[in-house]
């Protein structure tokens, strides 16, 4: 059943999505020319960076790079993070967001500054707060989603109630991430709780958390009834494991996408930036490949993207 329902198309507050297989934001990753990746391989819909709402109103040069959207991106949906509803519903209908027709809005951030400022997952805590964030959310006309976690901790699981108040406060779509804040990426989803999510509320819920494979996202529509999965640093190590998810697994040429991100980005970010970048993304596309150690020591030490490329022809010299 759940084999019949993984790849189906989703629609969410206007919103048509060609297929159930997102990718999830990932801050310092999902810039512009990786989610163009992503898109090549299946990803119904990408997510940008997590984008601070009071970096956006003060008119942030290092927001507005994080806004950068391609032009021949099909869609994406901004998310943003903050912790007052004015601020936030501001951000939402500001200029820099003109661009993104949804928006989503982070309640689930586990990390420390994060959450001592209120904002991401210190939110679970704030049912009012975070109802009248999304209520000013949807004051901007665009489609809205919230991605949270199952609560704080496993003595406050409160995915069920937070679902619905998400709905209740206007939602058009949640994401559940089956761990709780303080177990940030480690262990076994809770799939009951993410399934308690799904049976509380009538929007589309996507379930996130220990997806890596077709299998795992079969597994996870299985036991919690979700209407779709987000992967997530499943995609930061291989972008192509969308095909995989969505049963059409092919042969990737990891050198011509590293290639072709560095083109992508040097126009937009630069020399400096892409070639900070593209080690770090370069790094992670070496995973399971021989000599990867010895490879990576090499990467971090090149100088130059000229000098990254010439360490590619090495690295995948059967591959470009």
């Amino acid at each position: 059943m759940s084999a019949d329902k993984l790849g189906q198309p989703l629609r969410y507050g206007g919103t048509e999505l060609p297929n159930n297989v997102l990718c999830a934001p990932l801050a310092g990753y999902t810039d512009f020319a990786f989610r163009r990746q992503c898109y090549k391989f299946g990803a119904g819909l990408c997510f940008t960076e997590m984008v601070s709402a009071k970096g956006l109103l003060y008119g942030s040069e290092a927001t507005r790079l994080l806004l950068y959207r391609g032009a021949d991106e099909p869609q994406t949906a901004a998310q943003l993070f903050g912790g007052d509803p004015l601020v936030m519903g501001g951000a939402c209908a500001h200029e820099a967001l003109a661009q993104y027709r949804a928006v989503d809005i982070n309640m689930g951030c586990p990390v420390p500054k994060v959450y001592k400022n209120g904002e991401g997952s210190a939110l679970l805590s704030d049912f009012s707060r975070a109802a009248a964030i999304i209520e000013a959310c949807k004051k901007s006309g665009k489609a809205v989603s919230v991605k949270f976690r199952i609560g704080l901790d496993e003595k406050h699981i409160v995915a069920a109630e937070f679902a619905a108040m998400c709905e209740d406060a206007g939602a058009d779509m949640i994401t559940v991430h089956g761990r709780t804040r303080d177990r940030m990426y480690a262990g076994e989803p809770d799939y009951a709780a993410v399934a308690a999510a799904k049976n509380a509320v009538h929007i589309p819920v996507i379930a996130n958390g220990g997806i890596f494979s077709r299998a795992d996202a079969l597994n996870m529509l299985d036991r919690t009834g979700a209407d779709g999965v987000m992967l997530a640093r499943a995609a930061m190590y291989d972008p192509h494991v969308f095909a995989e998810v969505l049963g059409a697994r092919q042969d990737w040429d990891r050198r011509a996408v590293i290639e072709e991100q560095i083109a992508d980005m040097l126009p937009v970010y630069g020399e400096g930036y892409t070639l900070v970048q593209m080690r770090k993304m370069t790094a992670f596309y070496l995973r399971g490949t021989r000599g990867a150690a010895k490879w990576r020591e090499r990467l971090f030490s090149c100088p130059s993207v000229a000098d990254l490329r010439a360490l590619l022809g090495e690295i995948f010299p059967a591959e470009g």
